[in-house]
């Protein structure tokens, strides 16, 4: 643990931080598991526009890298596309 105040205080946000990123994450990949599953299904249209809205929301948020938001779309539009068929 640190000495300093201030190095203290820094290490609380950054696990504030942390939590609030992790649970970003986890429903970033709960909702692109579930429109993969939902490919080729009725609700499978909206259960991917859900995965795409997140995946861009995290992006925005800084959460993860724009061109790693942009690769996860791109293989998630893929996945799906190949189960609609």
């Amino acid at each position: 643990m640190a000495n300093i105040k201030s190095q203290k205080k820094r290490i609380l946000t950054n696990a504030k931080a942390a939590d609030r990123n992790k649970a970003v994450k986890s429903e970033l990949k709960t909702r692109i598991r579930t429109a993969t599953d939902n490919a080729g299904t009725p609700e499978g249209e909206e259960s991917l526009r859900a995965a795409v809205k997140r995946i861009d929301m995290a992006a925005a948020k800084g959460i993860i890298h724009p061109n790693s938001a942009a690769r996860r779309k791109s293989r998630l539009m893929k996945r799906f596309n190949l189960a609609a068929k």
